[in-house]
C-alpha cells in the first residue's frame, strides 16, 4: 500500500512537471493591425490596406461587455526609404469609411505618418468581426504616390510598436492594447517598387529627326 501510495505521489509531481513549462508557454491571446503589401512601378500611386483582427479573448472585441470595444486606435507607420515617396496620406476605409470620428487626425513627417481616430460607441459601433480569418477588417489605408525616380526595390512599411495601440471609447488604460502589455501584434508590410515603365518624353532634336524622316519617306511614295 505504501509503495502504490509513493508510485502515485510520483505520478502527480511528474505530471505538474510535464504541464508546467507548458502553460508558462501559453502566450495570451492578441488582436492584430496588418499593414498590407504590394508590387508597383516608380512613378505610380499604390493603395495599401490597414487592417485590424479583432480576436476573442482579448480585453477589446465584440465578445467584451459594452465599454470594451475596440473604438480607437493610433497607428503609426514608418516608410523607408523616404526619397522613394513623393506623396502618402492615412484615411480612413473599410468598416470606419462611412463612420464619424469623435476625433481624427493623421500627423505626419518625413519618412512618418499616422492615424488617430476615436468613435462613439452607442452611436458607431465598429462591426469587427470576431476572429476573422487574417488580416481581419479593413479600418484604412495608406495612398502612396511613388517617386518616378524611386529606386527599384523594398519600401518597407513599418508599424511603430511604441506609439502603435487600441483602446475603447474613453481610452481606458485597464483595456488598452499595446505591444508593450502582449495583447497586440503587428504584421508590418512592404512594397516592392519596380523600373518605371513610362516612356521618356521625346526632346525636341528627336521629334525633328523623326519628322525629317517622315517626310522622306512620304516623298519616295510618291
Amino acid at each position: 500500500m505504501k509503495r502504490l501510495r509513493i508510485s502515485a505521489l510520483l505520478a502527480a509531481l511528474l505530471c505538474l512537471l510535464l504541464r508546467g513549462p507548458f502553460a508558462a508557454a501559453q502566450a495570451p491571446p492578441q488582436d492584430v493591425i496588418t499593414v498590407g503589401s504590394g508590387i508597383a512601378p516608380a512613378g505610380t500611386v499604390i493603395d495599401i490596406p490597414v487592417s485590424i483582427r479583432d480576436t476573442s479573448g482579448t480585453p477589446l472585441g465584440v465578445d467584451q461587455p459594452p465599454g470594451s470595444k475596440i473604438q480607437s486606435y493610433s497607428i503609426k507607420v514608418d516608410y523607408a526609404p523616404a526619397a522613394s515617396v513623393q506623396s502618402i496620406t492615412f484615411t480612413r476605409a473599410g468598416i470606419t469609411a462611412s463612420k464619424t470620428p469623435l476625433f481624427e487626425s493623421s500627423p505626419a513627417a518625413a519618412g512618418t505618418i499616422s492615424l488617430l481616430d476615436t468613435f462613439q460607441e452607442s452611436t458607431d459601433l465598429l462591426p469587427f468581426t470576431s476572429n476573422a480569418a487574417l488580416p481581419g477588417n479593413q479600418v484604412a489605408h495608406l495612398l502612396i504616390t511613388l517617386s518616378p525616380s524611386a529606386v527599384p526595390g523594398p519600401l518597407t512599411l513599418t508599424i511603430d510598436p511604441v506609439l502603435t495601440q487600441l483602446t475603447d471609447e474613453g481610452g481606458n488604460a485597464a483595456t488598452k492594447e499595446t505591444v508593450a502589455n502582449g495583447r497586440l501584434l503587428l504584421v508590418s508590410g512592404v512594397v516592392t517598387v519596380q523600373p518605371s515603365t513610362a516612356i521618356p518624353a521625346m526632346g525636341i532634336t528627336a521629334i525633328v529627326i523623326v519628322a525629317l524622316a517622315l517626310a522622306l519617306i512620304g516623298m519616295r511614295m510618291r
